[in-house]
């Protein structure tokens, strides 16, 4: 008897926010620790518990829950499974928002960087869409979105170079790097909006893209309005990545590796890929972060960083083993 896997995944989600709540650089007892989560222990516990380890968990899987669900709707719109929200560009977009509002001091302004990520976010996906409805190629999208992605970075480059102090550099720095650390319940509460908002889109067409999966003329012979689909599965997809950026900083290969993993467990089809995605990119994210707050270093390591660093090797594997497939 196979074991049903949202079920499954949303337990070892549950799971890994629990011990993400549990456990820090400060051990706390698992009675004084609960105590503290709903909020009658001491005031310290409660501040630990509440204000710090609950929302930064909380903000660790949201991030990863909305890469998850956004690599699995690209790569069921463009039918690659390399395909991630960086290809579009909307990713390095959202962090060149962010970097630039930084640039200009504005880091004081409550929500000032998270908003300039978002619009970021959003130029980007209004970009893409334009070209969504003006191309009928997968390929000519793609190479829009690596066109996007690729004079973005270079903005942010030269942003950081006449960066006007190290402090601001430092800040852009850590930015693009990704992390959860000091993430306030506000601030879940001000990208969930956007986030949700995406995810609502991409979920609303995900059987569009499970017609799309037998070929653009089969999907067109079903009734799917191929333009519209594209518009909203690019749309959604920057929704759901620009709150991330702005909730996280730039982080990488999660909307990569989690489609890749849950897709033959559901029978390769792109409609009951994305919850699964999704729970696995939010548990994914949070033991990263429990690794990168438990890990002996100095300087506590980026989120961004540890992704990459696991990430990486994993998104070479998937080449070579469709490599050795297509031969």
């Amino acid at each position: 008897m196979k074991t049903p896997l949202n079920p499954t995944l949303a337990a070892t989600a549950v799971l890994a926010i629990a011990c993400a709540c549990l456990l820090g650089s400060t051990p706390l007892p698992l009675d004084r620790a609960l105590a503290g989560l709903i909020g009658v222990g001491d005031s310290g516990d409660v501040i630990v518990m509440r204000e710090i380890r609950l929302p930064r968990a909380l903000a660790a899987f949201a991030v990863g829950s909305a890469l998850g669900a956004a690599g699995a709707a690209l790569q069921g719109l463009l039918r690659n499974p390399l395909a991630e929200p960086g290809v579009l560009g909307v990713s390095a977009t959202a962090s060149l928002g962010a970097v630039l509002a930084l640039s200009l001091g504005l880091a004081s302004a409550s929500f000032a960087v998270p908003i300039a990520a978002i619009i970021g976010a959003l130029a980007a996906t209004a970009l893409i869409a334009l070209a969504a409805t003006r191309t009928g190629s997968m390929v000519t999208l793609i190479l829009v979105g690596v066109g996007v992605s690729s004079f973005a970075g270079a903005l942010l480059a030269l942003i950081m170079n006449f960066a006007p102090h190290p402090f601001t550099l430092a800040d852009m720095v850590g930015w693009t790097m990704g992390s959860v650390a000091n993430r306030s319940l506000a601030d879940l509460a001000f990208t969930a909006p956007f986030l949700l908002a995406g995810l609502m889109i991409l979920s609303a067409h995900r059987r569009g893209l499970s017609a799309l999966a037998l070929g653009e003329e089969a999907a067109a012979g079903l009734g799917v309005d191929l333009t519209r689909l594209r518009i909203a599965v690019v749309a959604g997809a920057g929704l759901a990545t620009g709150a991330s950026v702005a909730l996280a900083g730039a982080i990488g290969f999660v909307g990569l590796v989690a489609p890749h993993v849950v897709r033959p467990f559901v029978g390769h089809d792109p409609a009951r890929t994305m919850l699964p995605a999704a729970l696995l990119g939010g548990v994914l994210i949070v033991i990263a972060d429990i690794i990168v707050r438990l890990a002996p270093t100095t300087a506590e390591l980026k989120l961004g960083v540890l992704a990459a660093l696991l990430g990486a090797p994993v998104f070479i594997w998937i080449i070579l083993r469709g490599g050795r497939a297509d031969g």
